[in-house]
């Protein structure tokens, strides 16, 4: 996969499309991501020890990774990823201005 744990990604398609957010866990057996504020659910929590309290949280589940494109820090826009070979290391760069992404 081209998307690392930290990036900055922008939603193509769903119900979600046009937000932001930075990606927060990657699972690459099914080619899925976690992105912060994206594809928020409901889960109900039961308690389950004495003491401690149940009720309705706020989850981030996993979207396809074909549903988003990186957000170039230099451009500000969404963008695909190449690579470059700079003295014998792999760098992942923006398609459209070049930049070098971390």
């Amino acid at each position: 996969m081209k998307i690392k744990k930290g990036d900055t990604v922008k939603v193509l398609s769903g119900n979600d499309k046009g937000k932001t957010g930075e990606v927060l866990e990657i699972i690459p057996k099914t080619n899925k991501i976690v992105v912060k504020g994206v594809n928020v659910r409901k889960k109900h929590i039961k308690p389950r020890k004495q003491g401690e309290e149940g009720g309705i949280i706020s989850v981030e589940c996993a979207i396809h990774s074909a549903k988003v494109n990186v957000v170039c820090p230099k451009c500000k826009a969404s963008t695909k990823i190449g690579y470059v070979i700079e003295k014998d290391e792999k760098v992942r760069v923006c398609k459209k201005c070049g930049a070098k992404l971390k």
